[in-house]
């Protein structure tokens, strides 16, 4: 091919200009009836490749999620499961003692654990709201507790003996009475928090400072990521959001123990004397199988075979040692044989407090 047949740059961009215009007006036109000039005989154009999974190359690039630097996601999927679960068993316990609070019906039911930062969180608060500042130790810095105004005033209507009827929300910072009233249903929250953080970490949260507007409060710094445990609850027909707002900062310490194996033992507590008065009369009632074993021997298979009414077999234990009382194939008394009112029974010597104690034949 000679110099005077190379196409020049500007040649071959109005070339594509007029190749691509033509498509547009005629897309049905043959190519032989069409007067633009043929792109394919340019000798830089060259077919499309095929994608070797036989998608277009450019459907892959759809799921591809672009990175949002101001959003770092700090804390691990783990750890994410691990709070959701540790806060579902806490909002079950938590809306049980409030409900024995306000002696009205509370459900308390986890909606989300989200990752976002701490300005997100502090201009999606309502204004004025009741914001309460927490030092939770031994966790770094303080920790944040939201409740909206739209469930809070029932609650302290029903603690002072209002009606079940919805009043109107009062949009105004609450006054020293009834933060006093709040500081009962914030310290239940904080008392089911440790309750339900036992395992993980022994938390001793005590609140700091009650404030109003939440833009007043900076625990950290606008961009530093803060995890969000936001919990709905209701009160007969009114509906209202408590937020729990933990830094990263806070919990990065401890973030190995946020793992599914951390709440194996969740729930797990002493038994009060109380409850186990309850168990304990709740069992009196039960019917087990009590078996008094005599004796041991052995014999053979022929033995047992001739065997008729009145045969006795004879053993090696002596009449005077007691016999073994069972309980559900457990032993757990020592025994005398006797007769009671015309009846064969036993009584009872000795109670067995370990099976190693159990005399044998």
């Amino acid at each position: 091919m000679s110099s005077d047949d190379i196409l020049t740059q500007a040649e071959i961009e109005s070339l594509l200009a007029g190749a691509g215009k033509a498509a547009e007006s005629s897309p049905a036109e043959s190519p032989s009836g069409s007067n633009a000039p043929q792109v394919s005989s340019l000798p830089s154009a060259a077919p499309p490749t095929a994608h070797p999974s036989g998608e277009s190359p450019r459907r892959s690039r759809d799921k591809i999620i672009p990175y949002d630097f101001k959003r770092p996601e700090r804390v691990g999927k783990e750890q994410m499961r691990s709070l959701q679960t540790l806060h579902e068993g806490f909002s079950r316990n938590f809306a049980a003692g409030l409900s024995a609070m306000l002696r009205s019906m509370v459900e308390v039911k986890l909606t989300s654990v989200d990752q976002l930062t701490y300005s997100e969180f502090v201009f999606s608060l309502d204004n004025p709201t009741c914001f309460n500042l927490i030092r939770a130790e031994p966790l770094e810095g303080h920790i944040i507790l939201d409740i909206n105004p739209s469930i809070l005033y029932p609650m302290i209507d029903r603690l002072l003996g209002g009606g079940r009827e919805p009043t109107p929300v009062s949009r105004r910072p609450l006054t020293e009475i009834e933060r006093r009233l709040v500081g009962r249903i914030t310290g239940l929250f904080l008392e089911e928090l440790k309750r339900a953080w036992s395992n993980v970490v022994a938390l001793q949260p005590e609140v700091v400072r009650v404030e109003s507007n939440p833009q007043l409060v900076q625990i950290v710094p606008p961009n530093e990521v803060v995890v969000l445990i936001s919990f709905e609850l209701t009160l007969g027909e009114i509906r209202g959001m408590a937020n729990l707002c933990i830094p990263y900062n806070s919990i990065e310490r401890i973030a190995s123990k946020l793992s599914a194996n951390s709440w194996a033992s969740y729930g797990k507590k002493q038994v009060s004397p109380e409850a186990g008065q309850r168990i304990g009369k709740t069992l009196r009632g039960s019917r087990v199988q009590v078996v008094v074993e005599l004796a041991k021997t052995s014999i053979t298979t022929g033995e047992l075979v001739s065997l008729r009414v009145g045969d006795i077999i004879t053993t090696k234990k002596d009449i005077h040692r007691p016999l073994l009382v069972k309980v559900e194939g457990v032993p757990k008394f020592h025994a005398r044989p006797g007769i009671f009112k015309g009846r064969k029974a036993v009584c009872i010597e000795e109670i067995i407090s370990d099976s190693s104690q159990a005399i044998g034949d």
